[in-house]
């Protein structure tokens, strides 16, 4: 029977190195990346948003505006006159629909920090949408953080029962509780210790993306292999790549669009994205809970029940953070409706984010995103590293660990993970 695993083993990562054979470096092309079509597609984009936000909002130009809301998004565009634009928006924003709100949300919450406070407040308490009042609750917490009781005597209020069965607003209380009781996290020696033991996971291939709390600050990601390894580079050093997990709006794991949430994914291989956003650099499919079936996310082939309940996910936490509620926003976020959270390149243009602390980073819309330069052809790429990391680590067939290990304003690097790893490697 081993030998069999290992032939199987053989045959998997063999087809793997097959399947990703014809992405390197030197043989990706995309013309979405040269110079011309950057600067087209950038004009574009400003043409989008100057032609439908000179249309007088209705209810049929609605998806309009919020074409013109992602395009900002993506380019980080602040002009005097589009600000003036969103405060007038907010004349009406209640009888808007809720898409149209939630776009604007997102827009304000990505460009806006500061400035719609008092429009999201009034929001709030007209909102009777959960997901609406989660996000200008986000909004508010994001730089009120002292409205945190306020926001949650509202919440119980007005959604009652209902709060302590949605995913969202269960999620959104822990965010509020953390502000009222600061501290109250696990130290980060605490916490890796037990996510980097062998006992976590047995057995299962890991991928681990170590961030910080304020995701303007990129992590990285390393690899544990099934004999609970972790692996080296060339030179014998712990292997890692950096890798951003904010999203565009920078809002909440727990809302849709927003960062990438903490937790467990699993892991099920590899595939090529569409997406121009994206690229054709092979990407690491991962999925949340209720995104697939207990039975695949947990690999057991025993495991009849079609139902999630949260025990089957608690199972696979080590013992000492099963009441740790950071670590269950995988499960959260999925119930929620969360899906196609993965880890991939990106073709985005890096100059959008020039004045950013995580440039030459490019976000996502909560996916992992490693770093790529490209000219036409790929230049230079980390997702690359990733993939064949994982392929030699055994392959994309295992989970996923997303972990927020404190609250430092810088980079993660290998200073933060090296005294807390376990003595063991592999090349």
């Amino acid at each position: 029977m081993q030998f069999m695993r290992k032939i199987i083993l053989i045959f998997i990562v063999a087809f793997a190195i097959n399947f990703i054979a014809h992405a390197q470096p030197s043989n990706l092309y995309t013309s979405y990346t040269t110079s011309q079509s950057r600067a087209h597609l950038y004009r574009n984009l400003l043409n989008t948003i100057n032609k439908n936000l000179s249309r007088e909002l209705n209810d049929s130009s609605e998806d309009y505006w919020q074409q013109a809301f992602l395009a900002i998004e993506l380019l980080g565009y602040k002009q005097p006159w589009i600000e003036k634009k969103v405060e007038h928006t907010f004349d009406s924003i209640t009888t808007r629909s809720p898409g149209f709100q939630v776009g604007l949300l997102e827009l304000i919450n990505a460009n806006y920090p500061f400035q719609f406070i008092p429009q999201a407040q009034d929001l709030l308490k007209h909102s009777d949408n959960t997901r609406i009042f989660s996000i200008a609750a986000a909004y508010i917490l994001r730089e009120l953080d002292t409205e945190a009781e306020v926001i949650n005597a509202l919440l119980v209020s007005k959604f009652a029962q209902q709060a302590k069965t949605d995913p969202v607003l269960i999620m959104l209380q822990a965010q509020i509780n953390a502000l009222q009781h600061p501290g109250s996290e696990i130290k980060n020696h605490r916490l890796l210790k037990d996510l980097f033991s062998k006992n976590f996971l047995p057995g299962n291939i890991v991928l681990y993306s170590l961030q910080r709390k304020n995701r303007d600050f990129p992590g990285i990601a390393i690899i544990r292999n099934a004999n609970g390894e972790f692996l080296q580079d060339s030179l014998g050093n712990l292997f890692s790549v950096p890798q951003l997990a904010r999203s565009i709006s920078g809002l909440p794991a727990y809302i849709s669009n927003g960062n990438t949430p903490q937790g467990i994914f699993r892991m099920t291989g590899f595939d090529v994205s569409s997406n121009n956003f994206i690229g054709p650099t092979p990407n690491i499919q991962l999925k949340l809970p209720f995104e697939i079936n207990p039975q695949k996310f947990l690999k057991d082939s025993l495991f009849t029940d079609t139902v999630w309940e949260i025990s089957e996910y608690k199972k696979l936490l080590p013992k000492n953070l099963q009441n740790y509620l950071p670590l269950y926003n995988t499960y959260y976020a999925g119930q929620a409706g969360r899906t196609e959270i993965i880890a991939h390149g990106t073709t985005v243009n890096p100059d959008y984010y020039k004045n950013t602390s995580y440039y030459p980073h490019t976000p996502s819309q909560g996916c992992l995103s490693t770093k790529e330069t490209w000219n036409g052809k790929l230049i230079q790429s980390d997702q690359q590293q990733l993939v064949y990391a994982l392929l030699r680590a055994g392959g994309a067939n295992g989970y996923c660990v997303v972990v927020e290990i404190d609250d430092k304003d810088e980079p993660v690097s290998q200073v933060d993970v090296l005294p807390l790893l376990p003595a063991t490697s592999s090349k």
